[in-house]
This record gives structure tokens, sequence and C-alpha cells, in this order.
């Protein structure tokens, strides 16, 4: 913990050193992109992407889960969804997967989660259990797959669905692998991931 606030501390000189960086991020936000991923520590949007402060609207669950859409029990996670696509106005979503995900291991594996039942009962959220290969450490086809349930829930949520319809709204899937940096992108066309 000491490196990191250690590091705190001295940020702190640095937004002194850039003043008029950090006074434009006092006059409100503008993020272009809703970025969807897994709560994962070796998951760093703004790394992966090179994002600044102010251009990524994040939202991380485990296993980059997009609950169902319902209005009668509103989400933390479809508040933040409603809001960056209303609100703000995003252009473009992003659910970015990763490779070795513990969260789309265990569902794919079906490991016994009666320990951390609050894990077991939001993993269920991942419905269909998404399919691949168990013995690959990497689950990369099933987080694959498990990225494109994702998209097709954020589908369902009335605002993503009319802002699609209006063509004011672009849907990305990606996969991020932990052991190389690389990063993949749902084609389409090719109903495959293919390398940015």
């Amino acid at each position: 913990m000491q490196p990191l606030i250690d590091h705190a501390r001295s940020f702190r000189k640095q937004s002194v050193d850039r003043p008029e960086e950090f006074a434009r991020l006092a006059e409100g936000q503008s993020p272009q992109v809703l970025f969807i991923t897994c709560s994962d520590s070796r998951v760093v949007p703004a790394l992966i992407t090179g994002a600044r402060p102010g251009e990524l609207f994040e939202l991380r669950t485990a296993g980059n889960i997009v609950p169902p859409h319902a209005s009668a029990q509103p989400t933390g996670e479809a508040a933040t969804i409603e809001y960056a696509v209303e609100v703000l106005g995003v252009s473009d979503v992003v659910v970015c997967g990763h490779s070795h995900c513990g969260a789309v291991g265990a569902l794919v594996r079906g490991d016994d989660l009666t320990a951390v039942p609050a894990v077991r009962d939001w993993l269920a959220h991942a419905a269909p259990r998404p399919t691949g290969a168990v013995e690959d450490p990497t689950v990369a086809e099933a987080v694959q797959n498990h990225v494109l349930t994702q998209l097709l829930r954020l589908r369902s949520y009335p605002c993503v669905e009319r802002r699609l319809t209006d063509g004011q709204l672009r849907l990305h899937g990606w996969f991020y692998e932990v052991h190389t940096g690389s990063v993949l992108a749902h084609d389409v066309r090719s109903d495959s991931f293919e390398a940015l």
C-alpha cells in the first residue's frame, strides 16, 4: 500500500505543475466511449487505450458482466450505462473481456462457488454459461463468446437500442490478452476476433 500512498502524494505535485490540464477537468466531462470491462487488476483501460483523464467513462464489473435490464430494480451498472448513453452522449461502447479471466473460467469449469455466494449470484447474470475449452488456461474462446453475449445484453437497454437505431451509437467487442498485451476486436463480417 505504501507505494500507492507515495504516488498519491506526488500526484498532487504533478497537478500543480499542469494547472490548465486539471482545471479543464473541473469544467465537466465529455467522454466519447463507455468502456465496460472486468474488475481484474491486470486490466487497466487507460493503459490499454492510452486514454487521458476525461476520455473514458468506465464500468468495471466481475467478469465484465452487463446485467439484464430491469427497470423495476435498477442497478449501479444499469445507471452507469444509462448515464453514459443518455446524459454524456457517448458515441461508442466497448465491452472488453480478457484472457485468464477468473470469473469466466469459474463459469466454464463449473466451479463450486458456495463459499462466495455474492460472487456466485453475480455470475448467474452471465447466463447462458460461456462455452469454450475447459482445459485452456486463457479461456480465450469462452471469454470471446461471453463478450458477444454481453453486447447482446446491452442491446436490451432501451437507451442503447434507441441510439443504435438512430445511428448515434456503435458497440464494440474487444478481447485483451493479459500475457501479450494484444487487443483483438470482434469483426462482424467474419464473426471472429481480429487484431486491432
